[in-house]
């Protein structure tokens, strides 16, 4: 994925994240995934055109669509507020062939960092797909922060390195990652269970439900 590509990537993972936890309004971080997802369109577009069939530069392209079609996706949806199973059966999809893109990260491309973040976003798609396409409301505090999170470490702060010429010794920053996750989303998870997403971790009004697109 393109390095520029990557660090709004994390913008719209964190928007997103602080949404779910009830500190953005749905509609307004809509707009912004809109604005992310033809990015991470015409992106992977212009990688593939400009490749002239490079073999690797297509398999890191293709992965970019997973991103630009979903930030669509949830952008239409929440600025037409409608239901969420078709956002969260597309992110099962998602989870599943990020695996395939972390095989292919470490065992052809050579960067085991990225093989570790794709299994991180495949652990986030697989919860997306949880609370949006199974509706299992519960675990929303804990999927806006390992979204929030995820914005950050998988993205945002990548990004920074590979621009700043620091994205060298890969084995070293595939480990650190690895135990950063286990550690940071096992251990958020008896923090946050049960606790519905809304300032301050209570539930939101029914007022608020009235007026608010059907995100959660």
């Amino acid at each position: 994925m393109g390095a520029v590509g990557l660090l709004y990537v994390g913008a719209v993972l964190f928007l997103n994240g602080m949404m779910l936890l009830g500190k953005v309004e749905p509609r307004a971080a809509g707009v912004f995934n809109l604005f992310v997802g033809a990015m991470q369109v015409i992106t992977p577009t212009v990688l593939i055109i400009t490749g002239l069939g490079d073999t690797a530069t297509i398999l890191g392209a293709s992965g970019i669509y997973l991103f630009g079609f979903t930030y669509l996706y949830v952008g239409i949806n929440l600025l037409g507020g409608f239901d969420t199973t078709g956002v969260g059966y597309f992110s099962l999809f998602v989870a599943i062939m990020a695996i395939g893109y972390s095989y292919a990260n470490f065992r052809i491309l050579g960067d085991p960092a990225f093989g570790v973040i794709w299994l991180y976003w495949s652990f986030l798609w697989a919860l997306f797909f949880v609370l949006l396409g199974l509706k299992r409301e519960q675990i929303t505090r804990y999927t806006g922060w390992v979204t929030a999170i995820q914005g950050w470490v998988t993205a945002a702060i990548p990004a920074f390195m590979i621009l700043s010429g620091f994205w060298r010794n890969t084995n070293l920053i595939a480990v650190i990652l690895a135990v950063f996750g286990l550690v940071a989303f096992i251990a958020l998870w008896p923090l946050t269970r049960g606790k519905e997403t809304a300032a301050g971790g209570e539930a939101p009004r029914a007022e608020e439900r009235t007026h608010r697109p059907r995100w959660t």
